[in-house]
């Protein structure tokens, strides 16, 4: 019996640690009266840092459950709770000073981020569909309260409403799929699902009904056409921050459980749902591309580039094969990654009461910080898809799963939107090389605690230092994919 408690308790160590550290932050916010104090931030990134260093020690290739099949450990859990961890420290890093320099910086910013991240982690560890659904919740309930956070801004106020409203909608889509599953299989494990339907000779109506209305709820959470009402607004009204952690870490989460729900346990009914995720991805990469060409805040444009590249995600799902699901996960991954950089670039731009969200605030940025304007220029050049950075090979690797699975009247249409979107991100590149502005630059007072400049540097460069090293990669999300099949 100890035993087994022993191994429940090790595959969950990395939640562990996120739970315990949100009520121990929780706790000293309520008995430490400044509220600008260093302690609950140190705790939190102590928290991030034990989980994520858990993850890698005890690594494995082999699967094990926990508490009956409630979650699971294994290579793909794995890569996507070390990720999840390791960014939302970027996150931290890269929003010190803007956290400092508002009302936001406190205890009960860190313990939502905590919940937040616990919450996904949850969901990517989850082969039942209740575990599932209360990780889901446990994330998106941790960021309608972080959205909210800024009080004062209607902005804030009304991204946060719009979200929740939206959200609890989609919850409830996906509550009443999951209902229909139990209804007609008799299970929630995912196991148990996957045999169900496999062994099932006549497909029942109800099931098809399921699939469909589990398929929107998910979608929802990726952010794609026509599900995307809720991204710009909550991109735009958001601390950014907060907005770079919606951008990045939830696409991964998304991800996993669509990987696992969709492709995984209703496999037998690609025909059913690989159809409908063509018009969707196709949809979104063009509906994207073409309206972020016209916005002229930064932050809302990439709330429809993120649309863009999640429609890019689902066509890697939608082929049903493992190079497919591959070349999402590292398309995910990478994604995630550049995000993060591009908001911690804005971050490093904005200072007390400027945002630096405007993008007529980035004319003749090369005059004013030359390595900033490269590391944009860096970015930008990635998320367009511009060889050689490492958002190339994830374009490509998507494309080359595409054409091998004999969808290349799929891969053309999304090159061609893709050329059309790159016009945004050259427009950037635009502002900052070719434009001038009487600026007096942005806030030199940068935190003390993280070298921010150092950091992105390295984030930048790994936007083309990683190019020799992206089919090793490939080679652990192949791997990953294969130990959930």
């Amino acid at each position: 019996m100890s035993q087994g408690v022993d191994i429940n308790m090790l595959i969950i160590l990395p939640e562990l640690f996120l739970g315990v550290m949100a009520c121990v932050v929780l706790i000293v916010g309520s008995i430490t009266k400044l509220k600008q104090t260093n302690l609950s931030f140190t705790l939190t990134l102590s928290a991030l840092s034990m989980s994520a260093i858990s993850i890698i020690l005890f690594s494995s290739n082999e699967s094990a459950s926990a508490f009956h099949g409630l979650v699971v450990k294994d290579g793909l859990s794995d890569i996507a709770k070390f990720m999840i961890c390791v960014l939302v420290i970027l996150i931290l890093a890269y929003g010190y000073r803007y956290f400092k320099e508002t009302d936001l910086y406190g205890s009960e910013l860190f313990t939502l981020i905590l919940l937040g991240t616990l919450g996904m982690m949850v969901m990517v560890s989850s082969t039942h569909l209740i575990s599932l659904y209360l990780g889901l919740e446990l994330m998106a309930l941790s960021l309608y309260a972080l959205i909210a956070l800024r009080s004062k801004s209607i902005e804030s106020t009304e991204s946060a409403m719009k979200y929740f409203v939206l959200g609890a909608l989609a919850s409830g889509i996906l509550l009443y799929g999951i209902s229909f599953i139990y209804g007609t299989v008799g299970s929630l494990d995912l196991e148990s699902i996957t045999r169900l339907m496999t062994e099932e000779s006549n497909r029942d109506l109800a099931q098809i009904f399921a699939l469909i209305m589990i398929l929107v709820g998910l979608l929802f959470k990726f952010g794609v056409f026509p599900f995307h009402m809720w991204v710009p607004d909550v991109y735009q009204g958001s601390a950014t921050p907060i907005t770079a952690l919606v951008a990045s870490v939830t696409k991964i989460a998304a991800l996993v459980i669509f990987l696992r729900l969709i492709a995984i346990s209703f496999e037998s009914f690609l025909d059913v749902w690989q159809g409908m995720l063509i018009v969707v991805a196709l949809l979104s990469i063009a509906f994207g591309n073409l309206v972020a060409i016209a916005q002229r805040n930064i932050k809302r444009m990439l709330a429809y580039s993120t649309i863009s590249h999640m429609g890019f995600v689902l066509l890697g799902i939608l082929t049903g094969d493992e190079n497919g699901q591959s070349a999402a996960l590292l398309y995910v991954l990478i994604y995630a990654s550049i995000s993060i950089g591009v908001f911690g670039c804005i971050l490093f731009l904005a200072s007390k009461g400027f945002e630096a969200d405007n993008l007529d605030d980035y004319r003749g940025l090369s005059e004013r910080d030359p390595w900033l304007a490269f590391l944009l220029l860096l970015f930008m050049f990635s998320l367009a898809g511009v060889p050689p950075t490492i958002g190339f090979y994830a374009k490509l690797s998507i494309l080359q799963a595409l054409i091998g699975s004999g969808l290349v009247w799929i891969a053309i249409p999304s090159v061609i939107f893709t050329v059309v979107g790159a016009f945004y991100y050259l427009r950037v590149v635009k502002l900052i090389y070719f434009d001038r502005s009487d600026a007096l630059g942005h806030n030199k007072s940068y935190a003390r605690i993280f070298d921010v400049r150092t950091i992105l540097i390295l984030n930048g460069f790994l936007t083309i230092g990683i190019m020799p090293w992206a089919g090793s990669i490939l080679i652990i999300c192949q791997n990953a994919i294969r130990s959930i099949n």
